[in-house]
């Protein structure tokens, strides 16, 4: 017996694709039918869309799901940071681009640690592009910030000089890294060592370390934005699911419960694990994305 076989993309297929958004190369995933609901993921530092790749084929048979990489991060553009300003204004003004050119008009946000400030600025300035929330460890209450931050908070962002910088330095070791995967998990053989071990080679790339800082010194700015941000919330009431993990190694169990005054009728879920609680909550994540779609989202007939 013989046979030929072309390889073909399937409605649940992860598809690796990049386009071209000002000038910049942004590498993306794609998954499920474009005619389905839209889902955008939004990844967190020091990771890229590479976090979602078990989550994107998870949520792929009911919704049309993309996650871009920024750039600096994972398989896009690179540019010079002497170029490039790297803060998060540009982050997202590069992902609403290329949202647009994706023609995701309206749609399902998923926002985890960098991904919420990115996100918040895209929606906040079109609110009408929002059609529900996925909030998973993502900072936007003063009372979220662990003690992780320290160095950050209490010398960086008061004066960014070679002696801050290098008082922060230490969030880029290899070590730091794997601490941001396994800190909090209660069953830290769920998850890859390919997840920090990718992150730190990807921390090895030229003016790497710069960039990082850059964004680092930057975040105080999101700081600032936390009344806007909270007051669009409160204001637009977005049907809104969240999936806090308790033991984040950045942000806090208080960070979470701050979101449910403004937002109260969010659906809330507390989880026993760390940072990128998609690595070891994923069946659950999933299962009840999809629940609280169907239940609080979806037009009914």
């Amino acid at each position: 017996m013989s046979s030929t076989y072309t390889p073909s993309i399937g409605p649940e297929t992860v598809a690796y694709k990049s386009i071209e958004v000002d000038g910049l190369n942004i590498a993306y995933r794609e998954a499920g039918n474009a005619s389905n609901p839209k889902l955008v993921l939004l990844h967190g530092f020091p990771s890229s869309s590479h976090q979602y790749r078990n989550l994107i084929p998870a949520l792929a048979d009911r919704f049309h799901v993309i996650a871009p990489d920024y750039p600096g991060f994972g398989e896009s553009a690179y540019p010079d940071p002497d170029k490039f300003s790297y803060t998060f204004d540009k982050l997202a003004e590069v992902v609403e681009g290329f949202l647009e050119k994706k023609g995701f008009d309206r749609y399902g946000l998923y926002v985890q640690d960098y991904g919420g400030p990115v996100g918040f600025r895209i929606v906040t300035k079109n609110p009408s592009a929002l059609e529900w929330l996925i909030i998973q460890n993502t900072n936007a209450y003063e009372i979220g910030f662990t003690a992780a931050w320290g160095s950050l908070r209490g010398d960086l962002w008061k004066e960014r000089t070679p002696a801050s910088e290098a008082a922060v330095a230490g969030l880029l070791a290899l070590d730091t890294v794997k601490a941001i995967y396994l800190q909090g998990s209660t069953l830290p053989e769920l998850i890859s060592p390919d997840n920090w071990n990718s992150d730190f080679a990807s921390l090895q790339r030229p003016n790497a370390h710069r960039i990082q800082m850059d964004l680092f010194y930057d975040y105080r700015t999101n700081v600032a934005l936390y009344p806007k941000w909270q007051a669009f919330l409160k204001e637009h009431q977005p049907k809104t699911i969240i999936f806090w993990a308790q033991g984040d190694i950045f942000f806090t169990p208080e960070g979470g419960e701050a979101y449910l005054p403004d937002l109260p009728k969010a659906e809330m879920h507390r989880l026993s694990a760390g940072h990128f609680a998609v690595e070891d909550c994923l069946g659950y994540i999933s299962s009840h994305m999809h629940t609280f779609y169907e239940a609080r989202v979806a037009p009914k007939a």
